[in-house]
C-alpha cells in the first residue's frame, strides 16, 4: 500500500523545481536502482512489486497499479526508487574536462554522462540552460553511470574565463580531430543539437575540433551531439596522446 503522501512526493519529483526543492531523485528498474545503490548513492525509499534486498525500512511493497500512478516511464518497470542527490562538489580547475553548451535532450545529456564514465572524464560542466541531469529520463540514459560522474551547472562562458588550459570547441568549420595532439588540461566543449556553440562560449575557445565526414555523396549534414562526443573521447583517448 502507497499513502497520498507518497504518491504526491513522487509524482513531484517528475519536475526539476521539486526535485531542487527536495534534493531527491527518482530511478526505475532493478539494474539501474543496484548499479546506484552499490555505487553509494543514498537511498531513501524503494517501491517495488517484487522481493527485494534492501534495508527493510526503506522498503514498500506495492502493486502494479500503485506502481503504474507513480512512474515516470510509459512502461512501469517492477521497482522505483528516491535517491538522494549526492553533495556538490568544487568546480574543476585542472585535467580533462567535458562541457555541454545548451544541450536540450534528456537522451543526448544521459548518452554523454555514460560516454564521460567509459572514457574516463570524471567532471562534466553544464551550462544552467543545459537539461537538469536528475530528469528521470537522463537518469535512465545514464545506465548508473551519474553515480560515477562529477556533473556542474553553472554560467558556462564565466567558467571557461577561469580556466587556465586549453579550451577546445567541437565545430563542423574546425581542425581535424585526427590531426591535433590533446594538451594535458583541457575543456572539451560540445554544443546545442540544433545551433552548435553560442557566441559567448565561442570567444572563450582556444581552437575548434571537427570531425571529417568520409561520405561520397550527399548524405547526412551532421552527427548527432553523443555520436560526436563519442568519437571525440575515444581520440583523446587513444593510446598514441592524440
Amino acid at each position: 500500500m502507497i499513502s497520498k503522501a507518497q504518491i504526491k512526493l513522487i509524482t513531484s519529483l517528475h519536475q526539476k523545481k521539486y526535485r531542487t526543492k527536495t534534493g531527491l531523485f527518482l530511478a526505475e528498474g532493478p539494474k539501474l536502482i543496484s548499479d546506484l545503490w552499490e555505487a553509494g548513492v543514498e537511498l531513501t525509499a524503494i517501491y517495488t512489486t517484487e522481493h527485494v534486498n534492501y534495508p527493510e525500512d526503506l522498503v514498500h511493497t506495492i502493486t502494479a497499479l500503485e506502481l503504474k500512478k507513480i512512474s515516470a516511464l510509459k512502461q512501469a518497470n517492477t521497482q522505483l526508487a528516491v535517491f538522494k542527490m549526492p553533495n556538490p562538489t568544487s568546480m574543476p580547475s585542472a585535467g580533462v574536462v567535458l562541457a555541454l553548451d545548451a544541450v536540450r535532450d534528456p537522451g543526448n545529456l544521459g548518452t554523454i554522462i555514460r560516454l564521460c564514465d567509459w572514457f574516463g572524464v570524471a567532471q562534466l560542466v553544464c551550462s544552467a540552460d543545459t537539461v537538469d541531469a536528475y530528469n528521470p529520463k537522463v537518469i535512465q540514459a545514464t545506465m548508473g553511470s551519474i553515480a560515477r560522474v562529477k556533473v556542474h551547472y553553472t554560467d558556462l562562458s564565466n567558467f571557461l574565463q577561469t580556466w587556465s588550459g586549453t579550451v577546445w570547441g567541437a565545430d563542423m568549420q574546425g581542425s581535424s580531430v585526427y590531426q591535433v595532439q590533446w594538451p594535458q588540461d583541457v575543456v572539451l566543449v560540445m554544443g546545442n543539437e540544433a545551433n552548435g556553440l553560442s557566441p559567448e562560449v565561442r570567444t572563450q575557445l582556444s581552437d575548434t575540433l571537427s570531425i571529417p565526414s568520409h561520405k561520397q555523396v550527399t548524405g547526412a549534414e551532421s552527427l548527432n551531439v553523443a555520436m560526436a562526443t563519442s568519437i571525440l573521447l575515444n581520440e583523446l583517448r587513444r593510446p598514441t596522446g592524440k
